[in-house]
Order: structure tokens, then C-alpha cells, then sequence
């Protein structure tokens, strides 16, 4: 009996079939290798700011769950730093174990280009996906949350921690100090010492102090008969004299003497707020263009390590260079570039991808063969 043979449609419902089983497996391999680097690099990104918080926690008398809290809150943008470059070498290290096992050899002599294709824009997708979450939203959620705990801690270190008679910093750059405190929470001989500005430095001197909330995310450290004084960096002084004056907590708890309020609002209500006062200023405008560049930044490096470890080599070289080490110095080089273009921070990321596609172009482009083949 003659042999029977599948229909044409059956034949290319078994190609497709088994052409999404590849693309799934190699996506499952691509997102497995990253997301394993980037948790490991999140916790010892995590442990760097507790050991870094340590000490300046203990000494403002907070427990450890406030320490894993701060920094916990000060990673986002650390981790978003380093996110590109976990994608990066996660495609490089599932790529160069495919070629060690002889599978992606099989991908390209099978036609299954298809789906090492397919799977790179899965795994890019997600991670731009991902990016985008963590800098217009989880970033600036994180930034509120900070200001609220160190204002939080700054009360809690002014009103009932800090300890008469001992000079104790809040923040690099701002020190306290107390000659006492009575029963109902007053502080006696307040003394506070500003240094975050280059420019000017000043000292409050308060016979009494106390602290009130606001609101339960606001406190105001109220003084009472002192003196302010300002001393300039070419050494003129100023002082001034009053019977009362507020100093907002928040305000002595920041590294630096005023923050950002853009920092702490997602790029959804930027716009909103744009779009209803009709000032589209530019530090708005840069500041979205900084969050969007993320996720160009993952872009360019998957189509780069595609193009550099998604095709076979049978080149045997006497040193063998990590592919990790040229993935941080791509890394190294977009964000110099993004650092010092006049054209903003988008410049490394867009000159990552243009440089990316044209050399998966040149190693996608169909070649000759050689004569001594051909015969």
C-alpha cells in the first residue's frame, strides 16, 4: 500500500506547534537567567544600604525593622540601574549555554530563527514592561514613603530619643543638640547645627522646643526665644532673633536642604497636572524623558547580546573574554554617553539600539558561499 502522507495543513499545524513550543522554551530560559541574577543582585543590593544604615540607625535608637524599611525604600533606583544589564546577562549566559549544548546550532540549521527571534521580543517586552513600572511608579511611591519615614524617625530622634548633652547627627550635615527634657515632652537649650548648604550654614539656638504633628505625615518642630543665625561662605553673618519659629521635621531629615516634589509623583500624575495647568516646564519634561529611557535602555541591550551571542561560532580563541564583563562595559559606555550628550539621556540608550540593530543586520544578512563549497 502507498504511503500516506499528512495533508499540507495538518504538516504546517505541527511546524507552528512546534515552532511556539521552541519560542516558550527559549522565552522560559531568557526570563529564568535574569530574573535569577537580578533577585541575587536586589538582596545585595538590599544588605549594601543595611550595612551603609547601620550605624546611623542605631545611633538615632530605631529597630531593625526600621533599617530593613529604609533601605528596602532606597533600592528602586539602584535596581533600576542595574536592570538592563541583568536582561543582558541573562540572554548572554542562556545563549552561550545553548551554544555549549549544540542547541543553537540546531535552532539555525532547523529554521528555527523564527522563535529565537520571537523569544528575545517576549523577554524585551516583559522587561521594558517591568522597567517602566519600577521608574513611573514604584520609584516615586518609594520616594514618598522614604520622606515620610525619615520625617517620621527625625520626630520620634527630636521629641524622645535624643539624649541631653550629646551631639547627635540626624542627617551628614545637620546635628542636634539638647540641655534636657521635661515630663510633658518639651526640650530644654535646643541646638541645631545645618551644614547640607556649601553656600550658607545655619544654627538654631531655642531656649524651648517641642515637636506636633500636623497631620500623621507632617511634624513641625516648634522653637521658642532663639536665634537663627546665617553664615555665608565668604564669612558674612546674619542673625536673626524671634520668639517663635517652626522648623518642619522633614526638612532637618533630608540629605540635602529642600526636595524634589516631582520625585515623589508618578509620571501619570505629572502629566495629568501638565496637561490641567498647561506648564510643560522643562525639568518635567526631562524628568519623563529620564523614566522613559529605561526602557530603550533594555531594548538596545537585548537586540545587542542577540547579535553578539544568538548566532554559532566554531572559532576557537586563545582568551576566552566573559561575555558578563562585556555586557557591564556596554553598560559602561551607554550611560557615559548618556551622561555627557548635550541631546539628554535618551542619546546612549537610542545609540545603543541603532549600533545593536546594525550588527544583528550584518550577521542576519545573507552571505556567499565559498567556491571550494560550491563545488
Amino acid at each position: 500500500m502507498p504511503a500516506q502522507t499528512k495533508p499540507r495543513s495538518a504538516r504546517s499545524g505541527d511546524v507552528s506547534h512546534r515552532m511556539k513550543r521552541l519560542t516558550a522554551y527559549l522565552a522560559r530560559l531568557f526570563v529564568t537567567d535574569a530574573l535569577i541574577l537580578f533577585g541575587v543582585v536586589c538582596f545585595l543590593l538590599w544588605m549594601i544600604n543595611c550595612l551603609r544604615s547601620f550605624d546611623v540607625i542605631s545611633v538615632k535608637g530605631q529597630s531593625i525593622l526600621v533599617l530593613g524599611a529604609q533601605a528596602l525604600l532606597t533600592m528602586p533606583p539602584l535596581a533600576i540601574s542595574f536592570f538592563y544589564i541583568c536582561v543582558g546577562i541573562g540572554l548572554t549566559r542562556a545563549l552561550q549555554s545553548l551554544q555549549e549544548n549544540r542547541e543553537l546550532h540546531i535552532i539555525h540549521t532547523s529554521h528555527g530563527l523564527p522563535s529565537l527571534w520571537n523569544a528575545t521580543a517576549v523577554v524585551t517586552g516583559v522587561g521594558v514592561i517591568a522597567v517602566l513600572l519600577l521608574s513611573n511608579f514604584v520609584e516615586p511611591a518609594a520616594n514618598r514613603r522614604l520622606n515620610v519615614l525619615n520625617a517620621s524617625v527625625a520626630a520620634d530622634l527630636v521629641s524622645s530619643t535624643l539624649r541631653p548633652g550629646r551631639f547627635t547627627q540626624v542627617t551628614p550635615g545637620v546635628i542636634l543638640l539638647i540641655g534636657g527634657r521635661e515630663g510633658d515632652g518639651e526640650i530644654r537649650e535646643f541646638f541645631a547645627d545645618d551644614r547640607r548648604d556649601p553656600e550658607t550654614r545655619q544654627t538654631y539656638i531655642a531656649e524651648t522646643a517641642r515637636v506636633s504633628a500636623v497631620d500623621e505625615d507632617d511634624y513641625v518642630l516648634e522653637l521658642r526665644n532663639g536665634t537663627l543665625q546665617y553664615t555665608q561662605a565668604n564669612g558674612r553673618f546674619s542673625e536673626i532673633s524671634f520668639a517663635r519659629y517652626d522648623v518642619s521635621v522633614d526638612q532637618l531629615s533630608q540629605p540635602i536642604g529642600a526636595t524634589d516634589p516631582m520625585l515623589e509623583k508618578d509620571t501619570i500624575t505629572l502629566v495629568s497636572e501638565a496637561f490641567a495647568s498647561g506648564d510643560w516646564n522643562q525639568s518635567m519634561l526631562m524628568m519623563v524623558a529620564n523614566r522613559m529611557a529605561e526602557g530603550l535602555r533594555v531594548i538596545g541591550m537585548a537586540i545587542m547580546m542577540l547579535a553578539i551571542m544568538g548566532f554559532p561560532s566554531g572559532r576557537r580563541t586563545r582568551f576566552n573574554v566573559p561575555m558578563e564583563a562585556m555586557v557591564l562595559l556596554i553598560a559602561f559606555g551607554e550611560r557615559g554617553i548618556s551622561a555627557y550628550s548635550p541631546f539628554g539621556t535618551a542619546t546612549g540608550a537610542l545609540l545603543l539600539i541603532v549600533v545593536a540593530v546594525a550588527a544583528l543586520a550584518v550577521r542576519v544578512w545573507p552571505r556567499p558561499y565559498p567556491a571550494a563549497v560550491l563545488s
